[in-house]
């Protein structure tokens, strides 16, 4: 993928398919990969379907190699990216769930609302996304990155946290399984 072209298919097994590029359908595609209760093969099975327009045409022998160019195209193919460090650092961005402070910060950047735009590349969204400036989402996204890095808060990070708590925190998503399992605790003890 070339970093001064906006791609709009993938190559897989030497074969180009096309892929669905907007935004929307990437930040789908990773709140799929997000929610505990998806095991891992419906996972690359829905990532599949919704980024391939032609996804039954795909080899099931080359399926891995889609989901690896897939996750390539998601990270806009950046060097440095290892697929050793992908699951390793501690989770910083609910895209779903911080989406109210990202959207308007990434307006800001575009200088339009992109809830409106009918369609929007993936890597200009991202491209905005890495060029937030002061913002909201700035702040609680630089007091996740000090905690992840176990790094202490400025004072004035401290006061924002005990009035913002609820933006900075992100909590794990509980699978259907573990609230079922927290209600029927919560059943004993009350």
């Amino acid at each position: 993928m070339s970093p001064w072209e906006l791609p709009t298919s993938l190559e897989i097994g030497g074969v180009g398919y096309a892929i669905n590029t907007d935004f929307r359908t990437v930040l789908y595609v990773l709140d799929i990969f997000a929610d505990p209760d998806n095991e891992p093969d419906e996972r690359a099975a829905v990532c599949l379907r919704v980024m391939f327009p032609d996804w039954e045409t795909i080899p099931a022998e080359r399926q891995q190699e889609a989901l690896e160019r897939v996750t390539d195209f998601i990270d806009m193919d950046m060097p440095g990216v290892d697929e050793r460090d992908r699951g390793a650092k501690p989770r910083l961005v609910d895209w779903t769930r911080d989406a109210a402070m990202i959207v308007p910060a990434i307006n800001k950047v575009l200088g339009t609302e992109v809830r409106g735009m009918k369609y929007l590349h993936w890597w200009t969204f991202l491209g905005a996304y890495m060029e937030i400036g002061d913002s909201l989402f700035s702040t609680v996204l630089g007091i996740r990155q000090k905690w992840a890095k176990g790094k202490p808060l400025e004072k004035y990070e401290q006061e924002f946290y005990k009035a913002n708590r609820p933006l900075v925190d992100i909590r794990r998503r509980d699978s259907e399984a573990d609230a079922a399992r927290r209600a029927a605790l919560k059943e004993l003890f009350v």
